[in-house]
């Protein structure tokens, strides 16, 4: 529990008690006492307690655990999802974003292009990855590649993990939003199946950049929204400490999502996150892949692009009050 995170301290603290009972247990024999009975008694209320605490998150608890950092990123989910991945680099125009991994690789016997967004796991890699935030380079790279891929008929799949695209000068002056507005309207029209996934953060133009897909998948602890919880509540209250407010103001969890019809399934989660058992989240994220892939595959052309682009033409009602008062009237 090195990284436990605030509301997992009742675990933590059953834990430690559990920790101190096996810890000499040939000295308890030899005194004639025996623990077995409480270790198991113990052992079924952490258990107990895990479970009353993660069945009862809230959308706050849920955005930490997005950002946790032993949580599987999309290099891990490449090794675990995929086989033969073979990384390609650079946009041909300026660099290679470090930010954006891509590259072929082989979803059970489909051949498929993956492309993720990645962190690192310490300041070195941080400094590389740029914390996962990419630069107008990064999405240019990742659009070539998909443009690779439609040419050869290879279908798409995006691992999103990101909590936007970076906001410096330098990207600014190599025009972000430009970059990210153009694979907005390039993936609309690519012609091989696309599949996204929300595997950790999902933040802004940073993510919806290589999100626009025929399928929307977002795990469970995932997140995906216009603004972090902390911007949004210095926006609204002044003040970051009010992220948690923000964050259930702002209907980011995989559940709101999924009733907003904004994402199209759910990817479950071992209890406790996807870092408690990373080998069973890789697995639940691949068949979730598959069965929307294939889904995908079946469809003509046509029938594609004409769902891809009705799914986003879906996203939003309006209300117009006047519309409603002449009406009545």
């Amino acid at each position: 529990m090195k990284h436990q995170l605030e509301f997992e301290k009742p675990i933590v603290e059953l834990q430690r008690k559990l920790d101190e009972l096996k810890q000499k247990p040939d000295e308890n024999k030899t005194l004639g006492i025996d623990f077995d009975q409480e270790i198991k008694q113990m052992e079924q209320k952490i258990a107990e307690t895990r479970k009353q605490i993660y069945s009862n998150l809230t959308a706050w608890q849920r955005v930490q655990i997005a950002r946790h950092p032993k949580r599987p990123f999309s290099l891990d989910y490449l090794q675990h999802s995929f086989t033969d991945f073979a990384e390609l680099h650079g946009d041909r125009l300026y660099s290679d974003d470090r930010a954006i991994v891509a590259g072929f690789a082989k979803l059970d016997k489909h051949k498929v292009l993956v492309i993720g967004t990645q962190k690192g796991r310490d300041t070195k890699e941080n400094i590389l990855r740029n914390f996962g935030s990419a630069h107008p380079e990064g999405y240019r790279k990742a659009l070539r590649l998909m443009k690779l891929a439609d040419k050869f008929n290879i279908p798409i799949i995006t691992l999103i993990d990101t909590a936007g695209a970076y906001p410096g000068i330098g990207a600014e002056e190599r025009h972000i939003a430009e970059a990210i507005a153009v694979n907005l309207r390039e993936m609309m029209l690519l012609q091989v199946p696309i599949i996204a996934a929300v595997i950790g953060e999902g933040g802004s133009g940073g993510a919806l950049g290589i999100g626009v897909a025929d399928s929307v998948l977002i795990m469970e602890n995932a997140y995906y929204s216009v603004i972090s919880p902390e911007g949004c509540a210095a926006i609204l209250w002044k003040e970051r400490n009010a992220a948690p407010k923000a964050a259930e103001a702002l209907k980011i969890t995989a559940k709101n999502l999924l009733e907003l019809k904004l994402v199209d399934e759910i990817i479950p989660e071992p209890l406790g996150g996807a870092h408690v058992d990373a080998k069973t989240a890789a697995e639940n994220l691949k068949a979730v892949l598959l069965k929307h892939l294939e889904a995908s595959m079946k469809l003509s052309t046509t029938e594609r692009l004409n769902q891809r682009y009705q799914k986003f033409r879906a996203h939003g009602h309006f209300n117009d009050p006047s519309a409603k008062q002449t009406a009545a009237a």
